[in-house]
């Protein structure tokens, strides 16, 4: 049978259990992405590049490079190339996007806005560049493992720094300025609300820093779930649960709406990757750290519980919600296609809701193309769970289903595409999700029996 998800061409035929030399290179060049852009500070540049001199964001051009370079020595036939649906919906997201941009300059622009603009348009370059050499690059489930735990250990890392932060109430980061040949702004590192500190990890805001956490905090139950090693040991398996622990408590201490929000989804759409005993386990222990924490430092609980129930009497719900009645006032000149892509500044409006900020810049036609780009993501990462015939595996797609659900909904809570961590690690997790499911479908594909075990059992799922 021959499979729509064949692998690149130049690969081996056993790429599925494992990766060659060559092959490997996708999986260092994503390894080195993830180290760029999230154990260096979002707002971190190459001194005299200015917003284009982010470590990430260039190296996401240079993965795009890489593929596009890939594709032209390597050519295939139109019949072997993958039919995928992040693939496709990330070439409907991508030209809806050049389509509002072209009717915005033809409109004609604020001087002022042309270069946001094209900026905007690169960063969605980069952006394409990482989630293309995911899909096509990675070849086997042990490579998409070991950049999951890379991730995961790195996320940890910045909630205790995160931590670290409140507990000194400043960002700990000044010596970074300190550093030749990059520029760096750390004043927004720390911000204080009910007289507690907002820590902002290495992010550029507190809520880019939380985002990332929360997105993060369905791999690090992943990793729980199903332990990296493969000798039984109690102690070592419940190590495992230590990342999503300490993310968990950072994102407790961080007394912000979107974060309690966004921690409450993370865990739900994570249950499923648990057994009926370890519902019931971190069901009861995560209770009890939400109760440790109320009783250890008192004002936080009562800050956060003031930050639902205030309504409008706050200044950020009061903010967002003058925000979201002018809606229509800047949807009403181009309600398909929009502003323009990057082209709607902050002196505008701020609407802190990426959702709504799509609507007013790419329309309509824009907002349900990146609608589409999340949802095959997630439907990419739960069907491989349902073809992957080994535990481990099916864990990897549930976390990237539930990874991707995550930051759907904390999308809503600020503009998040304006971020680079946020960002990058939104389409990081759609090209893991299309690369689990094209390495699925291929295993399924070349092992008759298990592709059989497999389909039956997605079914009863």
């Amino acid at each position: 049978m021959t499979s729509h998800h064949a692998p690149p061409a130049g690969l081996a035929p056993d790429a599925v259990a494992g990766p060659s030399a060559r092959d490997a290179a996708a999986a260092r060049g994503l390894t080195v992405y993830i180290v760029l852009l999230f154990a260096l500070p979002s707002n971190l540049t190459i001194a005299g590049l200015g917003s284009y001199g982010r470590p990430s964001f260039l190296w996401g051009l240079a993965l795009l490079a890489w593929w596009i370079i890939w594709h032209l020595q390597n050519g295939r036939a139109t019949q072997q190339r993958n039919r995928d649906p992040v693939g496709a919906a990330l070439l409907v997201f991508t030209s809806s996007l050049l389509v509002t941009f072209a009717a915005a300059m033809m409109r004609g622009q604020p001087a002022d806005q042309i270069s946001p603009a094209f900026s905007a348009l690169l960063r969605l370059a980069s952006w394409c560049g990482v989630v293309l050499v995911a899909l096509e690059g990675l070849t086997c489930t042990e490579q998409v493992r070991r950049l999951v735990r890379l991730m995961v250990y790195i996320a940890s890392g910045l909630a205790l720094l995160g931590l670290a932060q409140a507990a000194a109430g400043q960002s700990l980061l000044n010596w970074l300025e300190q550093i030749p040949g990059v520029v760096i702004d750390t004043g927004d590192s720390v911000i204080a609300r009910g007289g507690f500190t907002r820590a902002a990890g290495l992010s550029i805001h507190p809520l880019e820093h939380l985002t990332m956490l929360v997105g993060m905090l369905p791999f690090a139950i992943g990793l729980g779930v199903t332990p990296g090693y493969t000798r039984p040991a109690r102690l070592r398996d419940a190590a495992w649960w230590l990342p999503a622990g300490i993310i968990t408590l950072s994102c407790l201490v961080s007394i912000s709406r979107s974060a309690t929000i966004g921690l409450a989804v993370a865990f739900v759409v994570s249950l499923p990757m648990m057994t009926r005993r370890q519902r019931i386990v971190i069901s009861a222990v995560g209770a009890l750290g939400v109760l440790a924490v109320a009783l250890a430092l008192p004002g936080i609980s009562k800050t956060v519980i003031e930050l639902f129930t205030s309504g409008t009497t706050d200044s950020s719900t009061k903010s967002r919600t003058d925000a979201l009645a002018r809606v229509p006032e800047f949807m009403a000149s181009s309600p398909l296609l929009g502003a323009g892509f990057g082209t709607f500044l902050p002196r505008y409006n701020i609407f802190d809701n990426q959702w709504v900020l799509l609507l007013v810049e790419v329309g309509i036609l824009g907002t349900a193309s990146f609608a589409t780009l999340l949802v095959s993501g997630v439907w990419s990462a739960n069907h491989s769970r349902k073809l992957f015939s080994d535990d481990r595996d099916r864990t990897l797609g549930g976390a990237a289903a539930a990874s991707l659900i995550a930051l759907a909904i904390n999308y809503a809570m600020f503009d998040a595409l304006s971020f680079p961590m946020s960002a990058g690690l939104l389409f990081l997790c759609l090209g893991l999700s299309a690369g689990l499911l094209r390495i699925a479908t291929q295993h399924a594909a070349t092992s008759p029996g298990i592709g059989a075990a497999t389909a039956g059992r997605a079914q009863q799922d």
